[in-house]
């Protein structure tokens, strides 16, 4: 009975898994910290356009800390887990919880676990704060700057530029090599007399904002005279006009900001209408590879404790920390951009890093246990 306690210390997998948390945690904080002041000094480049001021710089950037913290979490569990790991090797306490039973597989599954809960609230504020809190932002930058966007959450895009009133139902930003536009769909121009009276509405199919103005395209005209309504259409036509592209796409959700149903909805939608859907896919499936790169990432990384980490300090495990987590997320681009570039399924494109990583731990560990 003795030793079946001794194999299953409970208050020792609680320990581990406090200190990683506590480290993981600590290091997160750092990292969002550093972050946020590069965010605002970027914002505070903004400042003075329209009546955008220093509260609403600070205001975006509270924000958008949900969606920082979502994108920073995997490189700080892979550095404060070495680190945390680490500096029990260096003080002796994983020697000493070995002397006492606890296998180093045991203290893997209690520092994955402990991992894991992190993971699954960073897999919650992906879904819930931070699209929300970015969706905030935008809309709250490009009300402030621009004087002639009209932020409409559910009945599409509306801007005025003097005379012309906007609509668009949505839009994307699209991009052809280093080309890069605005398109938006299913818009409508309605312009006015001084006195308030409607003088034409234009419906287009889209419009792409190009250099020196908006291209629209599939257009019919309807211009409202006094005594007649005449109708016109054309395949092409320039507008002329310096209303913001910048401005507008704020109001665009754009594939990285939405939430996994969303992209979900929209990949079903793109594949209804034969339209390309791989923006959209490649952020869907990047959501439910989440959770998986982050345990995988330090899976891979935790068996450096139990080797040479023993004896190195604290720029030994940053280092180490952060060479896995830029080689993991270089590694994974990569495969995302051919899996984009050649067509072939992004889940293949994502799941092959997450093995090669997985391989990586399996040898590590074996290694480490000769």
């Amino acid at each position: 009975m003795r030793g079946r306690a001794v194999s299953f210390p409970k208050i020792h997998d609680l320990y581990l898994a406090r200190t990683v948390l506590t480290t993981v945690m600590l290091t997160w904080a750092v990292l969002l910290g550093l972050d946020m002041m590069l965010s605002m000094v970027s914002e505070f480049g903004n400042v003075g356009e329209g009546s955008y001021g220093v509260v609403q710089a600070l205001t975006y950037v509270l924000y958008t800390v949900p969606r920082h913290a979502y994108t920073l979490f995997p490189t700080a569990a892979v550095i404060g887990a070495l680190m945390a790991l680490g500096q029990l090797a260096a003080t002796s306490e994983l020697t000493a919880l070995r002397a006492i039973g606890l296998s180093r597989r045991r203290m893997t599954l209690a520092v994955m676990i402990a991992l894991s809960l992190l993971t699954a609230l960073m897999v919650i504020n992906g879904e819930t704060l931070a699209p929300m809190g970015q969706r905030s932002a935008d809309v709250l930058k490009a009300s402030s700057r621009s004087n002639n966007l009209i932020v409409a959450r559910y009945s599409g895009v509306w801007a005025r530029e003097g005379a012309i009133i906007l609509n668009a139902e949505g839009g994307e930003e699209r991009s052809d090599g280093d080309d890069r536009w605005l398109e938006l769909s299913d818009v409508r121009l309605y312009e006015f007399e001084d006195d308030g009276r409607l003088q034409s509405l234009a419906v287009a199919k889209i419009a792409e904002h190009r250099p020196g103005g908006w291209l629209l395209r599939e257009v019919t005209r309807t211009t409202f005279d006094a005594d007649s309504v005449t109708r016109t259409q054309v395949a092409e036509e320039r507008w002329d006009s310096q209303l913001d592209a910048t401005a507008l796409s704020a109001d665009i959700d754009r594939p990285r900001y939405l939430t996994a149903r969303e992209l979900h909805e929209s990949v079903a939608y793109r594949q209804r209408n034969g339209l390309d859907a791989s923006d959209y896919e490649e952020h869907y499936w990047g959501r439910w590879f989440y959770p998986l790169n982050v345990l995988a990432l330090c899976l891979a990384a935790i068996p450096f404790a139990f080797g040479s980490l023993r004896s190195g300090g604290l720029g030994k495990r940053l280092f180490i920390g952060i060479v896995f987590a830029l080689g993991f997320w270089l590694l994974q681009t990569q495969f995302v951009k051919m899996a984009s570039a050649f067509k072939f399924d992004f889940r293949v494109a994502y799941a092959l890093p997450t093995v090669i990583m997985v391989g990586v731990s399996m040898l590590l560990f074996r290694k480490r246990s000769g």
